[in-house]
């Protein structure tokens, strides 16, 4: 029906009478349909019922033809009367086969005739062939007591009775059909007279359309054209056909004139809406965001943005001044020179930019529900006499209409003499404020002029008064401006060094974290291995895994002892441990460590110790040392081809009086490490030493490391009274040359910042013999200790001394007691394990032995600390032996766990080679006491 009213007038009536015509001939197929469906009913029952009733029939022959053949032979003993039986025995079969394959479609029939067929084989089997086989056979008594059972007889009249009730049932069957033909030729009769009614009244509504289709459309687009040029037209109305004939044409022509109409009339009521927007309106800003604010909508824009023109000097800019759904985070850029960018360009060219298919990462519209990407921009300048005043860009989602680009278009020049109006009266404001200002300035000060006046006079006679007195205060004056001054100055210059540091505190988390993971990493990835190990892994392997587990873990607290050492030196309560130091060693003990580094990169290394240095001086050996490992691991990193250098000599006696101000006469180290690396920018020779701050502190640096190397020699140097001084240059290498003075001639005429005289933090191991402190020790006391060592070293080896003790291990971390319990049970030790101290003091209380205690520090429930007190306290075991396992290693660690009851502490991460030197020597004291 579509297609009927798209098509013209003429087709229409066309379409109409061949529809007709395609509605006789549809009746005349059905008609014949149903005709020859009532001759093929007709032909069904001439065929097939006869044919079934026919069968019937040639069964009830054959049957008899049987029962006749067998009489006959049975009485004459004539092999001639078995002929008619044993034709009809052969095709009674077959009659029925074909009859039960005519009544397959009835399932009551099928039936009835499937019971006829058993008794027919019924009566073959055992009145028919049994009897003419007792007859072959001159069985006569037997075939007598047969007939006078009269069994066959009884078959026969059942086969009747079965057959008589097939017949009937088919003989019903063929009047049913022969009714359902009369009734189908009725039918047809209702068919016929039926179609030729419908195809009357098809061809009545046909003609009927077809007129009110031609009729309708002229009336429609009558009314339509008179609709819209009455006063109260609207010129968005369309005239809406479904037909295309000639008469859509002439509507379509009349609504594309419609459309023109609109598009003008939309355009002069926006352009009009949006003039009357800059009535009373005096800010250019306001200006701006009104304008954006209505023309975005009107363009259906989700985004926009306005550009002023801007002079700065000789330089045009265009700053951004307003904009639409571009508050928050507004990825806009704020100012555009003239060329620059697509503003910038609009600008130039005086023309508009229209682009699409916008990449999606240009500009996102954000709302609660979601973000969306505009995919079409406009860019359009403002033009006023020929320059342009201002450039306007909006983004939407859909695609700009023309009708859009001509209000753009028709705006430039009205929202240009806008802009310049609304700068006028800006300006005009801005004179009028300032003439008033002014004019309220000079009649303020001729009031406070004559009021001046009044009371100069008064105030000569005090001015000449305290004349002398203000000459007295100006020079004190003068002198605190200048301490102000200077402090001020010290004040910015700390504020920028701590904005500075913090920023480089920044950088040097970040690089921590990374070092940090790097080993922790790999720590636990093989461990990981190791426990998911199933037999797979090789001995070999497994020693590997372990291997680069300790080495990963050797590395984590490297890392955190410069940590520690930093917090320290930052806390002011880092140590200096002052004793004599062999000088001569230093060169082998330098080189056994950094000469396979410098194989390992294919650098030369030498050391050279002049002949007038001193053999020995006094000082912090271990930090010294440490400084030197800084000095020389840094020089090896920062090197890939040449050498590094290190000389051992006297100070030149000007340099130290100049850095170290002391007298040139003293005699002072000076241990230079040269290297042909990369060197050292000159801005940054001296930031490399401040704590937290490297030459690249960026995460993702060439070199890596934690920057705090240089930073703890400095602070370390600084404690030995020594200094440190750098000379390098870019690409050719650096110099770094340690100064360090004799402690002896230092306490004699210096006391240098920051030494302090406590004893050293590392866990207080007998064999620990590196650790030298400056207090005194008594003799009594290292005389006992080295006897105690001598002691066990005579009468037992460690597999004597731990084989049987008894250790309880209190900790709460399952992992650590994992691993000691491992450790120990290795060296025969028998380990029982307490979850807290309260466990601990539970076991112990109720009687259990041990030969000596580990005690972990942070626990649940009761910490190390007051566990111990309480055993020596509420327990009063005071001899047995404690030996406290802490992860912190600050300086009073030592004093508060030896204060509550500890014998001995050792630091975590626990070297076990120390921890065993420890029970060595408290074991060994137990044995000596039993």
């Amino acid at each position: 029906m579509g297609k009927f009213f798209r098509a013209n007038i003429r087709a229409k009536i066309i379409m109409g009478y061949v529809f007709i015509i395609i509605c006789l001939g549809i009746a005349l197929l059905i008609v014949s349909g149903r005709v020859n469906a009532l001759q093929k009913e007709v032909d069904f029952v001439s065929s097939h019922d006869l044919e079934a009733h026919d069968l019937i029939n040639a069964i009830q022959k054959n049957m008899v033809d049987m029962e006749t053949g067998m009489r006959g032979y049975i009485i004459t003993g004539d092999v001639q009367y078995l002929e008619p039986y044993d034709t009809a025995n052969k095709t009674w079969l077959d009659n029925y086969n074909k009859l039960l394959q005519l009544v397959s479609y009835n399932p009551a029939q099928k039936e009835s005739l499937e019971r006829i067929k058993p008794t027919i084989q019924s009566w073959i089997r055992t009145a028919g062939d049994n009897v003419i086989l007792m007859k072959k056979e001159n069985k006569q008594a037997a075939i007598d007591d047969y007939f006078k059972q009269n069994s066959g007889k009884k078959l026969m009249d059942q086969l009747r009775t079965q057959f008589d009730s097939f017949l009937a049932a088919e003989k019903q069957l063929t009047t049913a059909r022969a009714e359902q033909l009369a009734q189908s030729n009725k039918n047809l009769k209702i068919v016929l007279f039926t179609l030729l009614g419908i195809i009357s009244i098809f061809a009545i509504i046909v003609a009927l359309v077809l007129s009110n289709s031609i009729t309708s459309t002229i009336k429609q687009v009558t009314r339509m054209i008179r609709y819209i040029t009455s006063s109260e037209g609207n010129l968005t109305s369309r005239i809406e056909l479904t037909s295309h004939d000639e008469i859509r044409e002439l509507a379509e022509a009349t609504n594309e004139m419609l459309g023109d109409l609109e598009k003008q009339n939309w355009i002069q009521t926006n352009i009009a809406e949006v003039a009357t927007l800059y009535q009373g309106i005096n800010d250019i800003g306001c200006l701006g965001g009104t304008f954006i604010s209505k023309l975005a909508p009107m363009l259906d824009s989700v985004y926009g943005v306005v550009y002023l023109r801007e002079n700065v000097g000789e330089e045009t800019r265009y700053v951004k001044i307003a904009g639409y759904a571009a508050s928050g985070k507004d990825p806009a850029a704020a100012v555009f020179r003239l060329g620059e960018g697509l503003v910038g360009q609009c600008a130039v060219d005086q023309r508009i930019f229209l682009i699409d298919n916008l990449p999606e990462n240009h500009v996102k519209l954000t709302s609660g529900l979601g973000v969306s990407v505009p995919r079409n921009l406009l860019v359009a300048p403002i033009l006023v006499d020929g320059h342009t005043e201002a450039v306007i860009e909006l983004a939407s989602l859909h695609t700009f209409q023309a009708q859009h680009l001509t209000l753009v278009d028709s705006l430039q020049e009205k929202f240009g003499s806008a802009i310049t109006n609304v700068r006028s009266r800006m300006e005009v404001e801005r004179l009028l404020s300032e003439s008033q200002i002014l004019t309220e300035e000079l009649q303020a000060q001729s009031e406070e002029l004559q009021a001046q006046s009044e009371e100069l006079q008064m105030q000569q006679e005090q001015l000449r008064m305290t004349n002398e007195f203000l000459e007295e205060q100006n020079h004190f004056s003068e002198q605190k401006a200048l301490e102000l001054k200077k402090a001020k100055d010290e004040l910015e210059d700390y504020s920028l060094k701590l904005e500075t540091s913090s920023q480089y505190k920044s950088d040097f988390l970040a690089n921590m974290s990374h070092e940090l993971r790097t080993p922790l990493n790999s720590i636990m990835i093989l461990s990981q291995m190791l426990a998911e190990n199933n037999g797979d892994l090789q001995m070999s392997e497994i020693v590997e895994y372990s291997r680069v587990v300790n080495a990963a873990g050797k590395d984590l607290l490297a890392l955190i002892d410069d940590i520690l050492d930093l917090s320290k030196v930052e806390a002011g309560k880092i140590e200096i441990m002052t004793d004599d130091f062999n000088v001569t060693e230093l060169p082998q003990l330098m080189k056994l460590m950094f000469a396979p580094v410098a194989e390992k990169k294919g650098l030369d290394f030498d050391i050279t110790l002049d002949p007038d240095v001193p053999n020995v001086i006094q000082t912090d050996g271990q930090r010294l040392q440490q400084i030197l490992k800084n000095l020389l691991s840094n020089a090896f990193k920062f090197t890939e081809k040449g050498s590094v250098m290190m000389k051992i000599a006297l100070a030149d006696p000007v340099r130290v009086k100049e850095l170290l101000h002391r007298d040139p006469a003293e005699k002072v180290l000076a241990i230079s490490i040269t290297d042909t690396g990369i060197g050292i920018p000159i801005d940054k020779q001296q930031v490399i030493f401040e704590a937290f701050r490297q030459v690249d502190g960026t995460t993702n640096r060439q070199f890596g490391g934690t920057g705090l190397g240089l930073s703890i020699c400095r602070e370390f140097t600084r404690l030995l009274g020594g200094s440190i001084v750098v000379k390098s240059e870019v690409h050719k290498g650096s110099t770094f040359t340690l100064y360090v003075p004799n402690a002896i001639e230092t306490e004699q005429d210096h006391e240098t910042p920051g030494n302090d005289s406590h004893g050293g933090e590392i866990a207080a191991a007998v064999e620990e013999r590196t650790i030298i402190s400056t207090q005194a020790v008594e003799p009594s006391a290292v005389s006992s200790v080295e006897t105690i060592i001598s002691d066990a070293e005579v009468i037992h080896s460690d597999a004597q001394l731990f084989q049987g003790k008894r250790v309880l291990l209190v900790d709460d971390d399952a992992r650590n007691v994992f691993a000691l319990v491992t450790a120990l049970e290795t060296k025969g030790v028998t380990v029982d394990v307490a979850d807290h101290g309260k466990d601990a003091l539970e076991m112990l209380g109720a009687g259990a032995e041990y030969d000596l205690i580990l005690m972990d520090i942070m626990m649940p429930v009761m910490d190390g600390y007051e566990a111990m007190q309480a055993i020596r306290g509420e327990l009063h075991m005071h001899e047995l032996p404690i030996i406290a396992l802490t992860a912190k290693a600050m300086k009073s660690e030592k004093e508060k766990c030896l204060e509550a009851g500890a014998s001995d502490y050792i630091t975590k991460p626990l070297n076990m080679d120390q921890l065993f030197s420890l029970m060595r020597v408290w074991l060994t004291k137990q044995v000596k006491k039993h």
